[in-house]
């Protein structure tokens, strides 16, 4: 094949094709060829998760799938959709979604299937809204679980070795606006004197820092619903953290013009036009970058920051921009909130790859031990240690060896963690 990469640019694709069926009878008979065999997304991961020796398969030209449910708590959707495709799509009913990423060009199937997640104390993963979803295995067999099933909590974030996930069953609720805030240079040292304060200030909370300082971030920007109830204790917060509001619409990365970005400056709109920090129509974050993110336990999560902070000098030459978000816990196997209120890290890295993954083993000895690297990103972890942190990991293997007996989606990333 060649020259298809990922969207970074950063990964060249070794399969030999990449089909696009049209319909699920295609895709059953793209899989009765046999041979190796992936799922391909929006190619928004940085490391191999996707790649095979064999056929890509993108479910983007699947019928476009988009049902509200009679009771219009749930709307099930096409997998190969993106979030951005779905959310005007469901503003259009009067509904929404709790949350969404960073960016809305992902794919709602692949998004899903590495744990993939926006910011908010009470807003767990994106796979933490499916309710119900249809996997097509490498046997042609048809699969579909719901919550509460004996696997469902093992097939929701399932890395791809399930199967192609054809559709999913999100949950909604009525539509609402939100306001986004950011503010600037706040203290570091106040923010990790009460970083649940800070967290917890609104709807969705972001800290940005480029680390070429280690006494003050950058920004924190803050997404609220409306209408809002904490205006003056975040007004007090934020003066507590000596940081001031912006006088003007910013970028995460500094210096960057920030027409890519959702408005600002406390401006009202609907959820999906704030809740992502970059439009559907535009190139988000840098575009040509590296990224790696850890997800620590909300008790771990000072100690990390602080490691973070230890190592700002060999950080911040690598660096276009580390962000700081949190995830409600759940009891998704391989959800990197599995079990904990989680507290991500995430760095997104000028495009050294060579550099960076010389300095990741540095990062992640000095994060405390319960760490868990998100799946799409790039990471040095030992995939024993890896293991280790997801106390149902045996339990998906034998989960995965059920639905691919014959390891047709069984590729070097996965043979990395022992599956």
């Amino acid at each position: 094949m060649g020259n298809e990469r990922n969207w970074a640019s950063n990964l060249t694709y070794r399969a030999s094709r990449v089909e696009h069926p049209t319909s699920i009878d295609a895709l059953r008979a793209l899989l009765a060829q046999g041979g190796p065999v992936r799922m391909l997304g929006s190619r928004h991961c940085f490391n191999d998760i996707a790649d095979t020796e064999g056929a890509l398969i993108a479910l983007d030209r699947l019928p476009a799938v988009f049902e509200v449910s009679p009771e219009r708590d749930a709307v099930r959707v096409a997998g190969g959709l993106r979030y951005g495709d779905i959310a005007p799509l469901l503003a259009a009913e009067g509904l929404a979604l709790a949350n969404l990423a960073s960016l809305p060009h992902i794919s709602v199937a692949g998004a899903v299937a590495t744990g993939t997640h926006g910011s908010g104390d009470a807003i767990g993963s994106l796979a933490s809204a499916v309710r119900a979803l249809t996997i097509v295995t490498p046997g042609g067999e048809t699969r579909e679980l719901r919550r509460g099933d004996v696997d469902f909590d093992g097939a929701v974030v399932s890395l791809g070795a399930l199967g192609a996930v054809v559709d999913l069953t999100l949950d909604v609720e009525p539509t609402y606006d939100v306001a986004q805030h950011v503010f600037e240079h706040p203290s570091w040292d106040a923010i990790l004197t009460d970083l649940e304060a800070v967290t917890g200030i609104g709807t969705s909370v972001s800290v940005f820092s480029t680390w070429q300082h280690t006494d003050v971030a950058d920004q924190i920007w803050v997404k609220q619903r409306l209408p809002e109830a904490r205006e003056a204790a975040r007004e007090s917060l934020f003066e507590s953290l000596g940081a001031e509001a912006a006088a003007s619409k910013r970028h995460p990365i500094l210096g960057v013009d920030p027409v890519a970005c959702t408005e600002q400056l406390g401006a009202p709109g609907p959820w999906f036009e704030r809740l992502a920090h970059f439009k559907l129509e535009f190139t988000p974050s840098a575009g040509a970058e590296i990224q790696s993110e850890y997800l620590v336990p909300r008790a771990d999560a000072v100690a990390a920051i602080q490691a973070v902070r230890s190592l700002a000098g060999q950080i911040s030459p690598l660096l276009l921009v580390n962000e700081i978000r949190t995830v409600k816990a759940d009891d998704l196997w391989l959800s990197s909130s599995h079990g904990t209120e989680a507290v991500g890290i995430h760095f997104t890295w000028k495009p050294d790859e060579a550099a960076v993954r010389a300095f990741l083993p540095t990062l992640e000895a000095a994060l405390p031990p319960t760490a868990r690297p998100h799946w799409g990103k790039v990471f040095a972890l030992d995939a024993a240690e890896v293991r280790e942190r997801y106390p149902r990991f045996d339990d998906f293997a034998a989960l995965a060896a059920r639905f691919d007996p014959e390891r047709r989606l069984v590729n070097p990333y996965l043979e990395r963690l022992g599956l």
